[in-house]
């Protein structure tokens, strides 16, 4: 028989048993835990770490796909998470680029639903073109009024229409620029629709400004304000003027003399001196950024709307005017020719300025207003400081329907064509 204080130490015993018990399971939950956390988050970096590489991945066949995200969008990458398929997100007007992403995916055996939208959007039905209703249209990097102007474009320019928000339109032009513009300067047109614009008896607006009034004289109503390269459709002709339509359905009248017909522009031989002459009667007009209209101009804007009145479509910027066409040596003043163009900057891959080469050292451009300057020292409107900053030149003429210089007639936008030209590509790469 156990005594009181057999008894007490039996109690005491059996307890101090029960906690040591208690701090095994304490200590082995502890223990236990702390692996399946570390185990979980070995996985969980190894899953980061693969999700991080494959990102990358993707981000470098983007760039290869698309170096100049001013002409071409593809942006798309995946969600960092554990659960599957993972999800691939962004956007992209190149089919072919959505196709090499999944594609990369596939490869990596990644389990994937692809949420990419693709441009143009469905919900546009088959609007997915349409035409400039006013005589120049700005165009901003965002559907915003604040936003950057990055281009312009003029009535009757053929736009591809990526997706609409808000009453903005995102749009792509002939030369491959992307931006934004409000819904009020943009008709709508199906594939069918464009085709018969293409077909229609089109004109020229072939002097710097003017207007189409409603009645064929000059003491009519104005109807719309004209600037050189707007396009519009002829319905007749009345008294030396010409009864027009506007890509929007309005009607005006304009003198004949200050329009040329689409044939006419379109056949003709580029002519360099008409074309020097074109900008010389822009001499004066206000530096715009963002500008291409002779409303107002930046530097590649000016080059690019004085090719435009000879019917060629020179790429937008002059970084990227500097990739195409011949390159001259551009520090013989013999060597170059009128109409060439002459690039400024920090070197041949850092251009920042154009200006258009009119002979004997002069050139022509827009920097703070259209006017000429000269390369030759001796000369009264020479400017040193672009002189240092001259990189590169490009000729132009000789490369007619390369990559970055296309004839309008030749355009498929422009033209309905039996088949896309062929585009033979060369020229130099370059930065904005």
């Amino acid at each position: 028989m156990l005594n009181l204080s057999d008894h007490l130490f039996l109690r005491l015993k059996n307890k101090l048993h029960r906690k040591i018990e208690k701090m095994k399971n304490s200590i082995l939950k502890f223990l236990l835990n702390f692996v399946l956390v570390l185990f979980f988050g070995m996985i969980v970096s190894a899953q980061h770490s693969n999700f991080k590489a494959l990102n990358v991945a993707i981000q470098t066949l983007q760039k290869q796909l698309v170096p100049d995200k001013r002409v071409a969008i593809l942006d798309v990458s995946i969600a960092d998470t554990l659960k599957s398929p993972v999800t691939v997100r962004g956007e992209t007007n190149l089919p072919e680029g959505e196709s090499a992403v999944l594609e990369l995916l596939k490869n990596q055996g990644i389990h994937f639903a692809d949420s990419i939208k693709v441009f143009p959007v469905v919900s546009l039905g088959e609007k997915t073109w349409g035409l400039v209703t006013l005589s120049v249209i700005n165009l901003r990097s965002q559907p915003d009024h604040p936003a950057e102007m990055v281009s312009q474009a003029l009535m009757g320019t053929p736009l591809k229409v990526l997706e609409s928000l808000n009453g903005w339109y995102h749009v792509q032009t002939p030369d491959q620029y992307l931006g934004w513009m409000e819904g009020n300067g943009l008709v709508s047109l199906t594939s069918d629709e464009m085709d018969r614009w293409k077909k229609s008896d089109r004109f020229v607006y072939n002097r710097i400004s003017g207007k189409a009034m409603d009645s064929p004289n000059r003491k009519g109503m104005a109807v719309t304000d004209l600037v050189l390269g707007d396009l519009f459709e002829k319905q007749s002709e009345v008294k030396g003027f010409l009864k027009i339509r506007l890509p929007d359905g309005r009607t005006g009248f304009v003198r004949k003399s200050e329009c040329i017909s689409w044939l006419e522009w379109t056949t003709r031989k580029p002519d360099v001196q008409a074309m020097i002459s074109i900008a010389r009667q822009m001499l004066g007009t206000p530096y715009l950024w963002g500008g291409t209209s002779t409303k107002g101009v930046d530097c590649s804007g000016f080059t690019k709307n004085s090719y435009y009145s000879q019917g060629i479509i020179l790429a937008r910027d002059a970084s990227q005017q500097a990739r195409y066409g011949e390159h001259p040596d551009f520090n013989n003043m013999e060597a170059l020719q009128p109409g060439d163009l002459l690039f400024f900057g920090r070197n041949a891959q850092r251009v920042t300025h154009v200006g258009l080469y009119m002979g004997n050292g002069k050139f022509i451009h827009s920097s703070g207003l259209v006017r000429i300057n000269s390369l030759d020292p001796n000369d009264p409107v020479y400017n040193e400081t672009l002189k240092k900053k001259l990189v590169a030149s490009g000729r132009i003429l000789n490369s007619l329907n390369t990559e970055g210089i296309m004839l309008v007639k030749d355009h498929p936008w422009y033209n309905s064509l039996p088949q896309t030209p062929s585009v033979r590509r060369r020229g130099l790469k370059g930065s904005r």
